[in-house]
Order: C-alpha cells, then sequence, then structure tokens
C-alpha cells in the first residue's frame, strides 16, 4: 500500500515539476520576446534622432564652421559691433540677408523632415546669442539682448525669417558671460553674435513590426 503511495507521490511531483518548467520556459521566451521588442522599437527611436540633429549639420559651409571645443556652428565672418552699439554696420547687410536666406533654405529641408515625422512632436530652435565685451558700460546684458534682436528684425524686414511652425526664433543676450569666448586682447571681439540651430525633439512613436 505504501509503495503504490510512494510511486503516486513521485508520479505526481515528476508531474508538477514537468508543468513549471514548461510554465518557466514560456516565460522565459515571452520576456525575450518583450525585451526584443523594446530593444528594436529603442533602434528605430535612435535612427530617427539621428536623423533629425543630422539634418541641423548641414548648415551652409560658406557661411558656418563647427568648433570642436564648444560643438557648436559659429558664423566664418565675425559680425562686429560697435563698442555700446546695438546698430549692425550696414557693410554686413548683404552677407546677413544671404546668411538669412540660407538658413531659411536649410529650415525648410528641415520642414521636409518633420513631414517624414508628421506623427512625432519634433521642431527647431534658431538661437541667436547676442553677446558684449568686458568693459565699463553697465548695461551689457541689455546691450548683448539688443544685438540679437537687431539680427532678428533685419532679418524680419528681408523676409527672411524661418517657418514658426517648423523652427521657432530665440532671441538672447549672454552678456560677458557664456562659454567660447575671447580673452585679453581680443576681447573686443565678443561684441558679436552667435547663430545655433537645435532640435526639439518631443515624443518619438515608431511603427510597430
Amino acid at each position: 500500500m505504501k509503495s503504490k503511495e510512494s510511486s503516486f507521490f513521485w508520479t505526481s511531483y515528476t508531474d508538477l515539476m514537468t508543468s513549471l518548467f514548461f510554465v518557466m520556459l514560456a516565460l522565459y521566451v515571452l520576456t525575450v520576446a518583450i525585451l526584443r521588442k523594446k530593444q528594436i522599437a529603442t533602434e528605430k527611436e535612435l535612427q530617427k534622432i539621428r536623423e533629425v540633429q543630422e539634418a541641423t549639420q548641414k548648415l551652409p559651409p560658406e557661411y558656418f564652421k563647427y568648433d570642436k571645443s564648444f560643438k557648436r556652428y559659429t558664423l566664418k565672418e565675425q559680425i562686429q559691433f560697435a563698442a555700446k552699439s546695438d546698430k549692425i554696420n550696414v557693410n554686413y547687410n548683404d552677407y546677413l540677408y544671404k546668411l538669412g536666406a540660407n538658413i531659411k533654405n536649410l529650415v525648410n529641408t528641415l520642414k521636409e523632415k518633420k513631414a517624414k515625422y508628421k506623427d512625432n512632436d519634433i521642431k527647431y530652435l534658431l538661437v541667436i546669442e547676442g553677446m558684449a565685451s568686458k568693459d565699463d558700460y553697465i548695461e551689457n546684458y541689455q546691450l548683448s539682448y539688443l544685438r540679437s534682436l537687431a539680427l532678428y528684425n533685419f532679418w524680419k524686414a528681408g523676409n527672411q525669417l524661418p517657418d514658426p511652425d517648423v523652427c521657432e526664433v530665440i532671441i538672447s543676450g549672454s552678456g560677458t558671460g557664456g562659454v567660447g569666448r575671447f580673452e585679453g586682447k581680443d576681447e573686443f571681439k565678443n561684441q558679436r553674435f552667435l547663430i545655433q540651430i537645435i532640435p526639439k525633439i518631443g515624443e518619438i512613436k515608431t511603427e510597430p513590426n
């Protein structure tokens, strides 16, 4: 009798262990499948982000150069302001007009990128950062902003502002602060502005497999 009970116990135990094995195997396979799907989705998101970011790096080389130290593009030609002034020298007008036209064309290209990812929250920021040199002028921060505003108004008057549905223009002034400044005898060269185009990426959606 005991032998039969023992045999029944071990048979049931074996069946239970076998069932548990297949349950654990199924859970393992399911977990691997879910993780793989998430990995593929993440890779697709990263690829889209790279494509969007690479588009902003196609600034016209005749106007921009890349600053490796600060990972940003700066104008090849320095647009200098007179000390304590926010007036753009008329000698720069033609250059700045062509610069605005080139940036506008680039934004149109970015607009095509946006259309490609129309279901995603993607926009761009065109940042105009006015700067000022360190001197005895007490309103350098206001002055740097006015220098940025001067370029904005110049492009606005020439109909060179980018499509606001794609690219938002930010007018800013860093005064005598900021990074990548000229120092020493070149301090006066900080009487200028910087221009950057930055992708502003919200939710990135990927197509289901």
